[in-house]
């Protein structure tokens, strides 16, 4: 996969992210499965100098949590979901994006 590939398009249709990549390539990712694979600091973590893993507190997620009021680009490397229950710091970069489809 090449580092060059960016986002052309996207939607949500019903619980759906459509992505539409530069390369021609599609992805079709379960609302759900995305929430559920955020990648923001609170929900996966992230490691200091000395690799010691910080987390924020673990989310409690309910039906709002696996609904979208909107998604942002962010540059042509990523999307960012903005949840219905508030949440909103997850970049799910082209490359993740693509794993999702797998």
């Amino acid at each position: 996969m090449s580092d060059n590939i960016s986002i052309e398009n996207y939607e949500v249709v019903n619980n759906l992210l459509l992505v539409t990549f530069t390369d021609s390539t599609e992805a079709v990712i379960n609302l759900k499965e995305l929430r559920k694979r955020c990648p923001c600091a609170s929900c996966e973590g992230e490691k200091d100098a000395l690799g010691n893993l910080y987390k924020g507190p673990e989310q409690k997620l309910n039906e709002t949590s696996f609904l979208v009021n909107g998604v942002q680009p962010v540059g042509y490397y990523g999307l960012r979901p903005f949840w219905k229950d508030g949440h909103n710091t997850g970049i799910f970069t082209t490359k993740l994006l693509k794993q999702l489809t797998d």
